[in-house]
């Protein structure tokens, strides 16, 4: 039997194979990569002919993949990920003082929660190397499948898809209700009918954030039809606030400082709590190093203490969410 990679069948093209899949078009993946359109249709063919099996059918303007297509990108999908997770623990000393990990983290959790943690991390391992790679929670959960990060945290919609991961509930923090110090137009507590009236300032109903926002609110009978602005980074929803361009639910632990030095209010809801648990991801068998081990271990130690132990998450798409402590299987 021929084998396959003997006939050059690079790891290249297999990354080729797996962004136009991604994309589902020739198109834009050449785009995005910086070639000509028919270099990638070449290491298309070029798979295609090695296989002996037609990856692609078009469908209107997009190509979709064929049955066999569907398996080739399971196997080329794996590789890919194995090959950049062993790129990166190549270099990784023995000693678990001395190495280097990569992760995903949402935008709120990457900049408010885990950098004074992972300092801390550093100072007592001054050997290593952590880099955090921030963006949205989908963004998160796209780059642990590819192997582009070892782990994620972040949030996490129910609906959001978990499939082929193993999910750690970390710690959970509420969501509370806050306004510029002088604005007037919301009083040092507030019920749910006055949130009808006030000028809102969210994040865009396309994210995560805003979606798990608006399902809190809605358990408790709140929903809101005056939304002025909607800005996609928490920093930028604290200056609209402190400009008196409405009031905002926010995560705690980003407005810690601005609460402290007067800038910010917190308004009281009785009865009303908005908890959001961060999550620990990581790809179902993914293999870790002693480091990357050693890293995890802290996360959870130091992370931990902000809230009890949490009940298990239930999904849309999964049975539950395991709220698992410990360390990763390998």
């Amino acid at each position: 039997m021929q084998r396959l990679f003997a006939s050059q069948a690079t790891l290249h093209k297999l990354e080729i194979f797996c962004l136009v899949c991604q994309l589902q078009s020739v198109t834009r993946a050449a785009e995005k990569i910086g070639v000509a359109q028919p270099v990638v249709t070449a290491h298309l063919r070029f798979l295609e002919d090695k296989l002996g099996v037609r990856l692609f059918a078009r469908q209107g303007r997009r190509v979709v993949l064929t049955e066999a297509g569907e398996r080739a990108l399971s196997w080329a999908t794996e590789i890919v990920t194995r090959t950049r997770e062993f790129e990166r623990e190549l270099g990784v000393p023995s000693s678990d003082l001395a190495g280097s990990a990569v992760l995903a983290a949402s935008m709120t959790v990457a900049s408010y929660s885990l950098p004074a943690t992972l300092a801390r991390f550093s100072h007592e391992n001054p050997a290593s190397t952590v880099a955090v790679a921030i963006s949205n929670p989908q963004g998160v959960t796209d780059a642990v499948r590819s192997g582009a990060c070892d782990f994620g945290v972040t949030i996490l919609d129910p609906r959001h898809d978990i499939d082929g991961l193993v999910v750690e509930r970390l710690w959970e923090e509420q969501l509370i209700l806050i306004a510029a110090a002088d604005f007037d137009g919301i009083g040092p507590s507030a019920t749910a009918a006055d949130l009808s009236s006030i000028p809102f300032v969210s994040a865009p109903r396309n994210q995560v954030r805003r979606e798990i926002e608006e399902d809190a609110l809605r358990a408790y009978g709140i929903v809101r039809g005056n939304v002025r602005l909607e800005l996609g980074h928490p920093e930028a929803i604290k200056q609209a606030v402190r400009s008196h361009a409405g009031v905002a639910f926010v995560m705690e632990t980003s407005v810690r400082h601005e609460l402290a030095g007067g800038q910010l209010r917190h308004v009281e809801m009785a009865h009303v709590s908005l908890p959001v648990p961060t999550f620990l991801v990581y790809r179902r068998g993914k293999s870790f190093s002693r480091f990357q081990k050693l890293l995890l271990d802290f996360l959870r130690e130091e992370l931990d203490p902000m809230t009890p132990p949490a009940p298990q998450v239930q999904s849309a798409n999964a049975p539950a969410m395991a709220a698992r402590r410990g360390s990763p299987r390998g």
